[in-house]
């Protein structure tokens, strides 16, 4: 876990501890009562949970979040388990952290600085870096005010205005300012990239299918199992955070379709990650068909499911396509396992999709899915054989002039192959 405050965390190799905090706020938003979620984003950064805390409350507290109380409860915890620092599941102000911090001696973090935690140790790609890095600067801008006391000796001198340590923040607050302009110059370079690598893949022809889902729904198996690719996959929240395409055969169309594997998505996904990562998100609002990747035996199938339909709605993607590929059946009970391989699903009032029951660890129902894929691609090809007719102004359809026939040629111009 990092913070900006000095941490006590060990040295070395020895992991962080962390006492996780959870507060359910009434109706803002969704509580995960046992923090299980956030513990697993804790060891996928590393840090490993001694304790969890629960709280209920009607608002936040302004300074402490979670009040003057609960936050004594918390330092004693602290102290009897010796953690080294505390991670929050929502998001906390600025000012509640530095206070929380000063409350407890040990560093704190909110979800979302977690998230950007794991996301800049696992990004791979110079894309990947630049959208992180982008993320983090706005977060930590945001951040800068009250963290200079060690700075108070600057303070006097002619022309002095403001508290101690005003003119280092300053500083601070424009070299990042700076840096930000600079990420986001380059992050529209390789969007303009990727924007060619669109057209010419839309020149070729070429259909293309993005896998999208929660995190850990077994994303990059699934893509490693179509294509026979080494993408990295690991039983771990954002194993992957950088798109890898593949060209995937399908015997079934007799041809091929270009395969991507997405980043994943988590409840509360920081917005700025999302505006980070538009470059790479795009791929799936540009697909012809999504595979929408479900953990079949998460306990929460629902809510991560409505959490990925929330997200691709915010980059523009809800209206593409999808088939929902229910992942992880050899992990269901023998009373939950379907009676199909394929059906069909109501996802909302009069819109039903495709589902597939898959295991992409053991292979089951991979010929399946790779047969709907194929349907959806000859789908296209065939409407794509079919030019549509061009409309004038005036409303009739435009006729193509048929050429002169020239007598010269012994086949007339209708017969041509």
């Amino acid at each position: 876990m990092s913070s900006d405050a000095s941490s006590t965390a060990p040295r070395g190799d020895a992991q962080t501890r962390a006492v996780l905090v959870g507060v359910d706020v009434g109706s803002s938003g969704h509580f995960d009562a046992t923090l299980d979620e956030l513990a697993l984003l804790a060891a996928s950064a590393g840090d490993e949970v001694v304790a969890r805390v629960t709280a209920k409350r009607k608002a936040p507290d302004p300074a402490l979040f979670v009040g003057s109380g609960k936050a004594d409860e918390i330092k004693a915890l602290v102290a009897a388990t010796s953690a080294h620092g505390v991670i929050f599941d929502q998001n906390l102000s600025p000012a509640q952290q530095r206070n929380l911090e000063r409350h407890l001696g040990v560093p704190v973090a909110d979800r979302t600085g977690l998230i950007l935690d794991i996301f800049a140790a696992r990004a791979q790609s110079h894309e990947g870096k630049l959208q992180v890095e982008l993320a983090r600067l706005q977060y930590v801008a945001t951040r800068l005010v009250g963290r200079w006391s060690h700075l108070e000796r600057q303070q006097g001198g002619i022309g002095t205005r403001g508290g101690p340590g005003e003119a280092q923040i300053e500083l601070d607050r424009r070299m990042i300012g700076e840096r930000i302009k600079t990420v986001k110059a380059r992050l529209e370079k390789v969007k303009r990239q990727r924007g060619t690598q669109r057209k010419a893949r839309e020149r070729r022809g070429s259909f293309r299918v993005s896998l999208v889902g929660y995190t850990n729904a077994g994303k990059s198996t699934i893509f490693n199992s179509l294509v026979k690719a080494r993408a990295y996959a690991a039983d771990q929240l954002f194993a992957t955070l950088d798109t890898t395409t593949r060209s995937l055969w399908l015997g079934e169309a007799q041809s091929a379709v270009s395969l991507s594997d997405t980043v994943g998505f988590i409840r509360d996904l920081p917005h700025k990650l999302v505006e980070a990562f538009e470059a790479t998100l795009n791929e799936a609002a540009d697909a012809d068909l999504l595979l929408h990747v479900v953990d079949s035996a998460s306990g929460t199938l629902a809510e991560q499911q409505a959490e990925v339909e929330r997200v691709l709605a915010e980059i523009g993607a809800d209206d593409v396509p999808q088939i929902l590929v229910f992942n992880k059946r050899d992990l269901l009970e023998d009373s939950l396992q379907p009676r199909a391989t394929t059906d069909w699903l109501e996802v909302h009032p009069g819109v039903r999709r495709q589902r597939v029951f898959v295991s992409a660890r053991t292979g089951q129902g991979l010929a399946d899915l790779r047969q709907a894929i194929a349907e959806h691609a000859l789908a296209r090809l065939n409407a794509d054989a079919i030019a549509p007719p061009t409309v004038l102004p005036d409303g009739s359809l435009a006729v193509a002039p048929v050429p002169e026939f020239d007598p010269a040629d012994a086949t007339p111009p209708h017969e041509h192959a």
